[in-house]
Order: C-alpha cells, then sequence, then structure tokens
C-alpha cells in the first residue's frame, strides 16, 4: 500500500474557488505585461518554428501577430483563449446551422434509441435491412458532423493552440466511435467535456469526463455496480488519465477505485428508476448521466492508501481531487504535454512543468507557460508531423485563411476520408491510449507514398471544388473556388528560407503549379513542424 506523498484533500467547492482565483490572477498578471520572451526567440525561423509548432500550421497572419506582439505577449493571448468565440462568418454560419449544435446529447441520443429500437419492427426482410442502414447512417451523420465542426475549428479558428490542445486531450482521454452508439455522443464529448477547460482546469475537464457516457459507454463503467465489478475505466483512469503507467498504483488500488465507480453509467430514458426510499436523496442525474445508488458499492474503501467513506457520487470527487494533487500526476501530464508540443523535452523543463501543475493544483495554461517561454521550445529540433498535422497545415498553407465572407471549405468528406487513409481518421483509434506522436509512428515508407499522392492532389487543386460543395449539392462553376496558393506570401517570406538547398534547387527546376506545388507538401522541411 502506498503512503501519502500528497498535499491534504481539496474539497470540490473548495478547489474550484482556488482554480478560478488563479485563473483570475494570471489574466490580471497579462494585463499588467506579458512575459518576457528569452531572446532566442529572436533567431532567424525560431518565432517561424514556435508560431507553427502550437497550432495546426502557421499562416503569414499569424507569423505577422506574432512578430508584431512578441512571442511572450502572442503566449498569453493564446493561453487565454475564449472557446466559445466564433469563427469568421462564414465557417462559423456552418457550425450554427450543424444539427448537432441545435440538439443537447439526451435528445439526440433518444432518436438514436428509437431508431435502434425500430430496426427488427417492420415486417420484411427488406424492411428491417432498410431500418437497420437508416441507424447506422443516423449514427454516421453525427460522427461526420462532429468532424467536420473540429475540421473548421483547427482550419480558420485564430486561437491555434485552443484547437491544438483541445485535439491532445481528445486523444488523451480517447474513445471510439464505433463502440456502441458513440458516434451519437462524440459532439457533446468534445464540447462539453474537453473543450471547455482545454487550456484550463484540469481537474474540472477530468470530472467532466469521468460522467461523460462517451466515457462511460467506452470503457463499460455503466456496467460496473457492486457485486459485478468492472474495472476498465478505473484502470484507464489510473494508468492513462492520470498518475501514468509508472504511477505507483498498485491492482488493489484499481480494484478499490472500480468500487468507487459502482453506480455510475447511463440512462436514456426519461425520468428515473424506482429506488428504495434510502437511495431517493441519493440519486443523480443530469442529462444522460446517471448515479443510481442502487448499483453502488456503500462499502469504504482504500485508494492510493487514502481512507475513501462509502457514501455514494461524492466519493469519486473526493478521488479525483486525491488523483491530481499526485505529484505522479503532475508528472505524467508535464511530460505528455512537453512531448507533444516539443519531442523529447528535458527533464529540467518537465520538472519546471510539473512543479507548476501542482502549485497552480492543474492549470493547463499555467502548466503549458513554462515550456512556451522557454529557450528549450525555441531551440528545440524540429519534430515529424502526425498525419493530421500534415494534411491541415498543408490545407492552411494552400488555402489561405479568407477574409470575413471568402469562401471557406463547406465539405470535409474528402478531409475526413484522407485522414483514415493516412492512418489518422477522425475518432478511429480503437484503444484507450490515443494515437502516438513519436516519429516513428508515422515516418514508414507506405505513409509517405501516401503523403506524396495527397501531396500531387492537394498541389493539383483538380477535383478539389468538392471541398467547397456542401454535400449533395451542386457543384460551383469552373473557376469560381479558389486554388491552391501554395507560392505565396508564407512561402515567399517565410517558408523559402527554411528549406534546404536540395529542396530549394528541386522546386527551382520544377514546373509551375502541380508540379511546384506537390514538390514543396512532399518536401522534408515541410514534414515537420
Amino acid at each position: 500500500m502506498l503512503k501519502p506523498t500528497h498535499p491534504p484533500l481539496i474539497r470540490p467547492r473548495r478547489l474550484w474557488l482556488q482554480t478560478a482565483l488563479a485563473g483570475a490572477l494570471l489574466v490580471l498578471a497579462g494585463c499588467a505585461g506579458s512575459p518576457k520572451a528569452p531572446p532566442e526567440f529572436e533567431a532567424p525561423g525560431a518565432l517561424f518554428h514556435a508560431v507553427n509548432r502550437i497550432g495546426w500550421g502557421a499562416t503569414a497572419a499569424q507569423l505577422d501577430e506574432a512578430q508584431r506582439q512578441g512571442w511572450g505577449a502572442y503566449v498569453e493571448r493564446q493561453l487565454r483563449a475564449d472557446p466559445r468565440r466564433p469563427l469568421l462568418p462564414a465557417a462559423q454560419a456552418q457550425i450554427d446551422a450543424l444539427s448537432i449544435q441545435q440538439s443537447d446529447a439526451l435528445t439526440l441520443a433518444q432518436k438514436i434509441e428509437q431508431l435502434r429500437r425500430d430496426q427488427d419492427k417492420p415486417p420484411t426482410e427488406e424492411e428491417r435491412r432498410a431500418a437497420r442502414q437508416a441507424y447506422q447512417n443516423e449514427l454516421n451523420r453525427l460522427a461526420r458532423q462532429a468532424g467536420h465542426r473540429q475540421l473548421l475549428r483547427q482550419l480558420y479558428s485564430e486561437q491555434q493552440l485552443q484547437e491544438n490542445i483541445a485535439w491532445f486531450w481528445f486523444n488523451h482521454f480517447n474513445v471510439h466511435q464505433y463502440k456502441r452508439e458513440l458516434r451519437a455522443l462524440l459532439a457533446d464529448y468534445e464540447e462539453s467535456a474537453l473543450r471547455p477547460q482545454a487550456l484550463g482546469s484540469f481537474r474540472q475537464m477530468l470530472g467532466a469526463v469521468a460522467r461523460h457516457p462517451a466515457m462511460q459507454r467506452y470503457l463499460d463503467n455503466d456496467q460496473n455496480s457492486a457485486g459485478k465489478p468492472n474495472e476498465n475505466y478505473a484502470r484507464e483512469l489510473l494508468e492513462l488519465h492520470t498518475l501514468g503507467v509508472d504511477g505507483g498504483y498498485t491492482q488493489q488500488d484499481v480494484q478499490e477505485l472500480a468500487r468507487v465507480l459502482t453506480g455510475f453509467g447511463v440512462r436514456i430514458e426519461p425520468g428515473r428508476p424506482k429506488l428504495k426510499p434510502e437511495h431517493e436523496a441519493l440519486y443523480r442525474r443530469e442529462g444522460l448521466f446517471e448515479f443510481n445508488p442502487a448499483r453502488h458499492d456503500f462499502g469504504d474503501k482504500t485508494v492510493l492508501g487514502h481512507r475513501i467513506k462509502g457514501r455514494g457520487a461524492e466519493e469519486l470527487d473526493e478521488v479525483l481531487d486525491l488523483l491530481v494533487a499526485h505529484p505522479s500526476t503532475a508528472r505524467f501530464i508535464a511530460r505528455k504535454l512537453s512531448n507533444y508540443l516539443l519531442g523529447e523535452a528535458p527533464p529540467a523543463l518537465q520538472q519546471r512543468m510539473a512543479e507548476a501543475f501542482s502549485s497552480s493544483r492543474g492549470d493547463i495554461a499555467a502548466t503549458l507557460r513554462p515550456l512556451l517561454l522557454s529557450p528549450e521550445f525555441a531551440q528545440a529540433p524540429r519534430q515529424f508531423k502526425d498525419p493530421q498535422h500534415y494534411l491541415l497545415s498543408g490545407l492552411r498553407a494552400a488555402y489561405p485563411l479568407p477574409a470575413a465572407g471568402g469562401p471557406v471549405i463547406v465539405n470535409s468528406a474528402p478531409i475526413q476520408a484522407w485522414l483514415r487513409r493516412l492512418g489518422e481518421g477522425l475518432y478511429d483509434k480503437v484503444t484507450p491510449d490515443g494515437y502516438p506522436m513519436a516519429a516513428e509512428a508515422w515516418n514508414s515508407a507506405g505513409q509517405l507514398s501516401t503523403r506524396f499522392e495527397l501531396a500531387r492532389t492537394l498541389g493539383a487543386g483538380q477535383g478539389l471544388a468538392v471541398l467547397f460543395t456542401p454535400e449533395g449539392g451542386k457543384a460551383p462553376a469552373p473557376g469560381s473556388t479558389p486554388k491552391p496558393a501554395l507560392d505565396g506570401v508564407l512561402f515567399q517570406q517565410h517558408l523559402q528560407a527554411r528549406l534546404s538547398a536540395n529542396s530549394r534547387e528541386a522546386l527551382a527546376q520544377a514546373r509551375p503549379g502541380t508540379e511546384w506545388n506537390a514538390l514543396l507538401l512532399s518536401a522534408p522541411e515541410f514534414m515537420l513542424r
């Protein structure tokens, strides 16, 4: 059994107040004067690489803004992003029109459940097949909408750090879309559990994830009840979400945490179950989330050497406070964030980030600040892009952010299909550990061959009118859609100077247009961030 090695427990309300106060102080500090960036950011190319690394591909407008404000001020603005801030009108209008924005998760889940129940009702096999197909079609439509919303934000948001870290957290708290009816839950999972705290409170995000039906369904905790324990979520909560595999927990801790998690689940039906009088006051429901005391183990538990008194849903909050305050969680989150944005970060920098996580009680912006303002970040070797960063940076370079009202991508189905071909489909990772970020996971010959093929497609621009055509809509008139603009300001003022002599020579000999564009997108330097 582990001995306590962390500060006393912090109750949820006290934790919230402390986090809110810390956030307010950070905002005031930012208003008083942004932290100075080290001089290393003034070296040729350092600012370009830094801006490129924190988002989905640097644009000329972003680079101009960062140069004008200075890296320290630019970082502070990115760290204080508002997840509710709308995109430019042409992109935001698309998001607002999505049905996932029009209905809450409970309404969507009830509709899907009705379609599921209707599958076997028709009298003929042909009608039953049609009903089964309608059920799958609706699930697929909801998942595509969630992906379309995510891609619009990544492509067009000025708050690139917010969108980059929101994707990081989905990967950290990964769920697989084809588990049960998760395709109907993805949009709400991103919107209500992850994005609000992507740069905010890790503790609040952890609690939202723990109670969200997507996580409950994915890791089978809705089947976890007293006398019939299911340890799936308890194990991943310790190993992947907080302490890390080497965080010092034991199999007994997993078993005890699984007991804490009994009774937490999902309820689609309206109303509440029939309960014994002594359980009525302990029942909890919010949307699809349910805590059913009739399924809960009310015995006392011991997690990481701490006695958790059996009393109901509040036990989970006590354990989550314990996990966030544990030094192993600080080290694990600091290491994972730094490796995502920097590659293999030096131990001393990881330690500074872990200390910031602990002292701020899990404030994510405070944890990132020592990294983003460090000389190590300015001088870091460039990382090989995973498929999504490669594809989106190519699109952002080929189709620069349009002025308000200008043409934006309206059909992301081809982009979602390309990501699947590249092996990093949205919501497609089956296992809870998420997609790997290490170069060796993505730099195979097969991966590069697919990227070269994609580079030719993006570089040609031919056939890409579909990106600017609504699904099922009429194709725009020839010449009315934007053409790839890879040789524009971004290349001339920033990318060109970053290329090797071999890459510059190859581009100089290439025919303008398709061949030149494809070579730039295939250049080794473009594969890195």
